[in-house]
């Protein structure tokens, strides 16, 4: 579940001025340590606005040809087909 840019905002404000340690707040919530220090992160760096959320990149895999490649690889099989036989 994604969280919107005010309830990330909120959830830092009430860490910051919980009288219990940031470990037990956060248990409490039930957020990772890790997701709100990004949060956390993101916020002293760039203030409510990098809060927001982020458009999902699709990443590029290691081993995956790039689609310029693929279609030139086609291309040449279809102008050569001999030559992509094994």
């Amino acid at each position: 579940m994604r969280l919107s840019q005010t309830e990330k905002f909120e959830i830092i404000r009430l860490v910051e001025q919980s009288k219990t340690s940031v470990n037990k707040t956060l248990k409490e919530l039930g957020i990772n340590k890790p997701t709100f220090y990004n949060w956390y992160n993101a916020y002293l760096s760039d203030g409510y606005d990098g809060l927001a959320q982020k458009p999902i990149s699709r990443k590029q895999f290691w081993n995956q040809i790039p689609n310029n490649e693929k279609t030139a690889c086609y291309r040449a099989g279809l102008r050569e087909p001999r030559e992509s036989l094994p």
